[in-house]
């Protein structure tokens, strides 16, 4: 199949060639998933260990919700600006800054005598985490070749995935055993270990051993919209991950029930099975990322149509499923359509990473994860739960998936403008790189 003659004229996204060798490229990706998972258990050991809270302090169930709630809110509130101050700072102190004080907030979660104490510590969870997942992906990219960028966006944002489950099991697990303080102390002390880890091996330094110790490249503040929303596709990629999200955050939060409900499953094993369900749906982030990157190799301007394809196909394999009946064929089906229906994520982050100056992509990544939760995870879950008290639960989950059309549609017309905007993208850095007499770091392999 020949390029398309947009693609022709479009640079070569293979080309980079990270400063460091592939050894300490893979130990970065190793620590960096670590402090990740790390992020989602220390989210979702509370949600585990809901039961004993209520049973020793009596809270309601208005209360119990407000102490997972107010992570996300400072993770909406703060997952720019922080990204923005990385950017401008420093990445790897900004990371380990964050993990410290998410674990250390965990840790005081242990100690913690009442529900205000544990409400003010689990706020500064949230604002522990909430740059992570943007400035975490915007540093392993640096460190590996662009022809990886769908792969490695597809397995950052699946490890929130992988992290929710295991927080839901290590905390149910350990809380179950030793008490609801130990589930919280466990967790923080594993996230202290692993930013201890991270801060003595990642450094600025080493991530960029040619930079010398002059002060760091930025953008202007007046410059940051319209490298960020300046650029059609860039804007569709946002806006298409953010649609596909409703789908997936729609399943996460609705299957457990859906599974109770018409399956006639208790709660602990409907949780199990539809943990099940949400690896699966993790798979499908990190295929879809894989699939994109191959297929770059011989078009750089193909990721769009690889991310439209999979809206698609969730489009109707996920409302097929819940027509039918309960069964083994609805489970085979659903779970095709749990595989793909989040597999945009991959390819959305590599058009996002792409088109994004260096100096910002901490940024970039940031609009583009306010967009998945915004367009997405929020709007999911709540627009089923309003559907389903008119029409049943299997009834709205037959109708959400149609959202990811609007996500084809939005990568569709990104497809458009891709291969020009890289084009444009790439005629911009080589304007404003140096000349031939740079130096050129070797790469140790």
């Amino acid at each position: 199949m020949g390029l398309s003659p947009a693609a022709e004229s479009a640079p070569d996204v293979t080309a980079a060639e990270p400063p460091v060798s592939r050894r300490y490229a893979r130990v970065v990706l190793a620590l960096s998933i670590g402090l990740l998972l790390s992020d989602y258990m220390s989210r979702q050991v509370l949600n585990a260990v809901f039961p004993l809270l209520k049973a020793q302090w009596l809270l309601s169930d208005a209360r119990l919700g407000s102490l997972s709630g107010v992570v996300a809110l400072m993770v909406g509130l703060l997952t720019f600006p922080l990204s923005l101050l990385a950017d401008r700072r420093g990445r790897v102190r900004i990371l380990v800054l964050a993990a410290v004080t998410w674990s250390l907030a965990t840790v005081a979660c242990a100690l913690a005598a009442g529900y205000g104490q544990l409400f003010l510590a689990r706020t500064f969870v949230g604002i522990g985490e909430a740059a992570y997942g943007s400035v975490g992906i915007a540093v392993v990219l640096t460190v590996f070749p662009a022809a990886m960028r769908g792969t490695l966006s597809g397995t950052f944002v699946a490890g929130g995935a992988f992290g929710t489950v295991l927080g839901a099991t290590v905390g149910g697990a350990v809380g179950q055993a030793l008490g609801w303080r130990w589930a919280f102390g466990v967790t923080g002390a594993l996230g202290l270990a692993l930013a201890a880890g991270y801060g003595l091996v990642v450094t600025e330094r080493r991530l960029a051993p040619g930079a010398g110790p002059g002060p760091r490249e930025h953008v202007p503040l007046r410059a940051l919209p319209p490298e960020l929303f300046g650029r059609v596709s860039m804007v569709c990629a946002y806006v298409g991950s953010g649609l596909q999200f409703v789908v997936a955050g729609a399943l996460v939060a609705w299957l457990p029930s859906f599974f109770t409900r018409y399956y006639h499953l208790t709660t602990a094993k409907a949780g199990a099975v539809a943990g099940l369900f949400a690896l699966v749906i993790g798979i499908g982030m990190i295929g879809g990322g894989i699939v994109s990157d191959r297929v770059g190799r011989a078009d750089p301007a193909r990721p769009p149509a690889v991310a439209m394809t999979c809206c698609l196909a969730s489009c109707v394999l996920l409302p097929a499923a819940f027509w039918l009946p309960p069964g083994g064929a609805q489970l085979l089906l659903l779970a095709f359509g749990a595989l793909v229906s989040a597999a945009a994520a991959g390819p959305a982050g590599a058009m996002v990473a792409s088109l994004a100056p260096a100096a910002i992509s901490a940024s970039a990544f940031a609009v583009l994860a306010l967009a998945n939760n915004l367009l997405g995870l929020v709007p999911g879950a709540v627009l089923t739960g309003v559907l389903a008290d008119r029409l049943g639960l299997a009834g709205a989950l037959r109708l959400i998936p149609l959202a990811a059309a609007g996500a084809a549609v939005a990568f569709w017309a990104g497809r458009g403008r891709y291969a020009a905007d890289l084009a444009q993208r790439a005629s911009r850095t080589t304007e404003a790189s140096p000349g031939p007499s740079a130096t050129r770091v070797p790469r140790n392999r």
